[in-house]
Order: C-alpha cells, then sequence, then structure tokens
C-alpha cells in the first residue's frame, strides 16, 4: 500500500474515532496513538501544545514513544522553527539542522506539522520522528496536514 492510500486510510480511522470529541487532549491522545502504530517508521510521534502561559513556548502534550523534551521555544529546534514559521517542517537528517534539539538520539529524520484551530491559531505542533534517516517526504506531509485540519480545523 501507497503512503497516500495509508494516510487516506489512517484519516478514516482518526475521523470515526473522534468524531465529535471536544476534548483537544482527547483528540490528541488519539490522533498520536493511530498514526504513530499506523506507519513502521514512525519512532516518537506526539504533539507540543503552545503553553497559555507562555505563548512563545510549546509544552508537552500527549505522545507515544520514548520520552520527549517537556518544552521547547519557538524558534529552537525543528518543533519551535515549525511553530515560529506556522509551516510544516522536513528534515532528512536531524544532525545537520542547526539547533536541533535531542530528545532521544536515536532519532535520525523528523517531520513536525503546525496545528491550527478554526479561527486559524496555532494551538500545537505534531512532532514525528524516525529512528531512520530520509523517511519523511512530501506523502507525509500532505497526509499530515490533511489529518490535523480534519481532527482539529472543522
Amino acid at each position: 500500500m501507497s503512503k497516500k492510500d495509508r494516510y487516506a486510510e489512517v484519516a478514516k480511522e482518526i475521523a470515526s474515532v473522534v468524531g465529535d470529541e471536544p476534548n483537544l487532549v482527547a483528540r490528541m491522545a488519539t490522533v498520536s496513538n493511530l498514526l504513530h502504530h499506523a506507519f513502521d517508521y514512525y519512532f516518537w510521534t506526539g504533539f507540543y501544545v503552545v503553553d497559555p502561559d507562555k505563548p512563545d513556548e510549546l509544552v508537552i502534550g500527549p505522545y507515544q514513544g520514548t520520552l520527549g523534551c517537556l518544552r521547547i521555544p519557538f524558534g529552537k529546534g525543528v518543533c519551535g522553527a515549525a511553530a515560529a514559521r506556522r509551516e510544516t517542517v522536513i528534515v532528512e537528517d536531524v544532525h545537520e539542522f542547526p539547533g536541533h534539539i535531542a530528545c532521544d538520539s536515536r532519532s535520525e529524520s523528523e517531520i513536525v506539522v503546525p496545528v491550527f484551530d478554526r479561527e486559524g491559531g496555532l494551538i500545537a505542533v505534531l512532532d514525528v520522528d524516525s529512528d531512520r534517516k530520509a523517511m519523511f517526504d512530501e506523502a507525509d506531509r500532505a497526509g499530515l496536514e490533511a489529518i490535523l485540519k480534519a481532527a482539529f480545523m472543522t
């Protein structure tokens, strides 16, 4: 099955489970769990949420995988870069990304996708790491962006 087809399948599964659930933590926990178990190259899958008390900082949210970093300032590392730019960032080799934050030294490649609310406000980023280099591409970007839009902007 192609990545595109697998993302479409997972999107349907996520939509059927989260449905009308209003709680963001429940939605994020479900999304991270279903995505993490859908792809064998996903090593760490989770959300960093914009801290309402420190709106220029991300704090760990629901995730699957090894221990994550607790806080990440906007502009720092891949997650902070995606939050500051408000756009998806794909990194083929995290060791070559300036300022990469190594929450787990086994991480080799990464994709971080911003999560917006209905009004277009940034509420979080979805961070997916792989323990293999160059695992993320445009199919991952398109699939994840579509899933997050459906799960959090509708």
